[in-house]
């Protein structure tokens, strides 16, 4: 199966309600610090939500929720893979998504034959506060190499206007957040992205 080339990110399902129906195909729903029975309520909406919409939804983090609410993938940094049960995730039938910032957490990730991998971030980021220093899109085009055809994803830092840049270097894939939640008008900027990415 293809993913769709826009991967934007979510923090909560009314994102979703929001932008699935403007043609959004690939989401994720990274919610944060949460009570279990709210992240149940919320993958679960999300879920169904995406199913109406045709779109697929990646669940960030909680793959035990996402094997018992049914989901079909899972997306994990290197702090959860330190957590995560991969045979589980596996024989649940998850396809699974991993954060990458350097060789060594790309060889590991690559090492669990992922469905696809993530490298970040390729701007300067606002979105979380992170150790590494911006990749670049040499890091892109060294990491598609690596990779070779496992899609590759491009988050950190990206809009609109960058798109184009990281697919030429060798994206499959870009990832979006605050370029869509702080926008002052976030539909429209996601019709933006279908109409870069499309």
């Amino acid at each position: 199966m293809s993913l769709d080339r826009f991967y934007p990110i979510f923090d909560g399902p009314d994102w979703l309600d929001r932008m699935l129906p403007l043609g959004v195909k690939l989401v994720q729903l990274r919610i944060k610090d949460a009570p279990d029975a709210d992240l149940r309520r919320d993958i679960t909406r999300a879920r169904d939500l995406c199913r109406r919409h045709d779109a697929v939804l990646v669940v960030n983090d909680h793959w035990r929720i996402a094997i018992e609410t049914g989901c079909d993938w899972v997306h994990l940094g290197q702090e959860d893979l330190d957590e995560a049960d991969i045979p589980a995730i596996r024989r649940a039938g998850l396809k699974l998504g991993i954060s990458t910032h350097d060789h060594a957490e790309l060889d590991r990730a690559r090492a669990l034959a992922p469905d696809y991998v993530a490298l970040g971030p390729v701007y300067p980021t606002i979105l979380k506060k992170m150790k590494w220093e911006q990749q670049g899109l040499d890091r892109v085009t060294e990491w598609k190499r690596l990779v070779g055809d496992v899609p590759l994803v491009a988050i950190g830092g990206l809009n609109v206007e960058r798109a184009a840049g990281a697919f030429a270097a060798g994206a499959d894939i870009v990832s979006a957040v605050t370029d869509i939640t702080l926008n002052d008008d976030p539909e429209g900027r996601v019709r933006q992205w279908i109409e870069a990415t499309r």
